[in-house]
C-alpha cells in the first residue's frame, strides 16, 4: 500500500455548500472502499488549508485516480504528498546508497 496526505482547499462551490462537507466526506470515504483505498485520517483545519485527508491506497495510479473523483466534485482542490514510515524510509535509503556505488 502507498500512505497519501492530501491538504485540502476548499473551492467557492465547497465554501458555499459548507454545511454539506461531513455529509461529503462521509461518501467519499465509502468511494475510497470501493478504488481498494483506506481514510486513515480525516481532518478539517484551520490555517492554510482547510482539511487533511490521509489515505492508504493499492498504488499511487489508483490514489491518483481517486483524488481526481474527489476533486471532479468541484468542492475541493488538493496539494498530495506521498508519505512514508521509517521501514520503508530504510528501504528506500539503502536503494538510494546501492544506486551510487
Amino acid at each position: 500500500m502507498v500512505t497519501m496526505i492530501a491538504l485540502i482547499k476548499e473551492t467557492q462551490h465547497g465554501e458555499e455548500n459548507i454545511y454539506d462537507t461531513v455529509v461529503r466526506a462521509a461518501r467519499f470515504q465509502e468511494l475510497a472502499s470501493t478504488f481498494g483505498a483506506k481514510v486513515k485520517g480525516l481532518y478539517w483545519t484551520m490555517g492554510a488549508y482547510d482539511g487533511v485527508l490521509v489515505l492508504d491506497v493499492p498504488d499511487a495510479k489508483t490514489g491518483a485516480a481517486l483524488l481526481y473523483r474527489l476533486t471532479s466534485g468541484g468542492s475541493v482542490r488538493t496539494e498530495t504528498l506521498t508519505a512514508f514510515d521509517a521501514e520503508e524510509m530504510r528501504g528506500i535509503l539503502a536503494q538510494s546508497q546501492q544506486a551510487n556505488g
